[in-house]
């Protein structure tokens, strides 16, 4: 007879770090996994229009850059990025009205990486971050994972306050304010250039970094570009400006980048030599080729996407109840609503669910105490007739 020797005992592994139990994962996220079933039509996400990507074109950029130069696209590259696309995106920058040298630029995997480069760079534990109030879900996130302490600056429909950002920085000492001056997600709202100036001279004065996240800024259907905050006076030896190239080439291709003061840009490469070494070579050199045909790309996307929030805007009153209220975007991917104070945009969800159509709460956007009546609709992913027909479905389960 065998006898089966006790297992020897096991101790228990170490536990996950703080930061990794205490921050959460994204609600949008979650909504997108619930809803993806393909009859849903969904307005939770923020994601470009895929019939809109210009396949050919990129297919194109990326034959032409595998022909002609295989063992550089294929090989290791430089932390800070390709020297062709460096040098391609400066011009672009500098045409826009913001002088850039290839050197003042690092090229990352996403505008999200950005974020976290620069919390690795500037962040410690219990360092405050200023925010504004909606403000982008993911920058919540990357902030909570570094430990920091995020307080929000009271606004209006122009954005952050001046005053009281000054009242803000003089109380909370924080080391850095984030900003998406142009059509914000998820608001859809766009900082005035007096103000971008105000808030410039705040930082001038009172000594705090300003990180300026702008991926949608090309998206524009209506109105007049309005000038980086890092170009006004006072702003130029701390501000970050971010872009990415998702919202207008494509997501795939995990493309960003970071216009940042040598010091801080060195940090950052230094933070993402430790993370992935640099960002994939091919995908670099194929964007740098297809920056000559992108802002032809860019005016279509502009066309489709301006007609689609044009729908949205239309169907909004008969879809939403009586006393709402909601944003007119002039651009980018999200229009923000705010329904009458007895409605909980959270507790209605899986009712609307129920309808096939899909929203993201207002409420998880909040650094400080939400409103829980407010609603993020995404217009660019659906046809004008899919959204008119998302927006009727959306109406039912509001009333239902």
């Amino acid at each position: 007879m065998t006898v089966t020797e006790p297992a020897p005992p096991t101790a228990p592994v170490p536990p996950l770090a703080e930061r990794a139990r205490s921050v959460g994962g994204s609600p949008v996220r979650d909504i997108l996994a619930v809803t993806a079933r393909p009859e849903v039509i969904n307005f939770a996400g923020g994601l470009p229009a895929p019939e809109l990507f210009d396949r050919e074109g990129i297919a194109a950029a990326f034959r032409d850059v595998l022909a002609e130069t295989p063992a550089r696209a294929l090989q290791y590259s430089t932390t800070e990025g390709e020297p062709a696309l460096r040098a391609a995106l400066a011009s672009r920058i500098t045409a826009q009205g913001l002088p850039t040298a290839a050197d003042d630029l690092l090229i990352t995997t996403g505008s999200q990486q950005a974020l976290s480069l620069l919390a690795t760079a500037l962040l410690e534990p219990g360092d405050t971050v200023l925010v504004e109030d909606p403000c982008y879900l993911a920058a919540l996130q990357v902030f909570g994972l570094a430990g920091a302490r995020v307080v929000a600056v009271p606004g209006d429909e122009d954005g952050v306050d001046p005053e009281a950002l000054a009242r803000a920085v003089r109380r909370e000492r924080p080391k850095l304010l984030y900003l998406v001056p142009t059509f914000q997600n998820p608001t859809g709202r766009t900082m005035p250039a007096w103000r971008r100036e105000a808030i410039a001279a705040v930082a001038a004065r009172q000594g705090v970094w300003i990180v300026e996240d702008d991926p949608y800024g090309e998206l524009r259907y209506d109105g007049e570009r309005v000038p980086w905050i890092a170009s006004f006076p006072g702003a130029g030896d701390r501000s970050v400006l971010l872009g990415s190239f998702s919202k207008v080439m494509a997501p795939g291709l995990r493309l960003g980048w970071l216009r940042a003061p040598a010091v801080l840009r060195r940090a950052c490469a230094v933070a993402k030599q430790a993370a992935d070494l640099h960002t994939p070579t091919l995908n670099q050199l194929a964007a740098a080729r297809y920056l000559g045909v992108l802002d032809a790309h860019v005016e279509r996307v502009r066309a489709a996407y301006g007609a689609r929030r044009d729908a949205m805007l239309t169907g909004l009153p008969g879809a939403l109840p009586a006393g709402s209220r909601w944003s007119r975007p002039e651009g980018g991917m999200f229009l923000w609503a705010r329904l009458p104070e007895a409605y909980d945009t959270v507790d209605l969800l899986p009712r609307v669910v129920e309808q096939n159509v899909a929203y993201v709460p207002g409420a998880p956007f909040y650094a400080g105490e939400p409103d829980r009546s407010t609603l993020r609709l995404c217009f660019v992913t659906q046809t004008p007739e899919e959204i008119a027909e998302g927006l009727r479905r959306l109406g039912r389960g509001l009333s239902g």
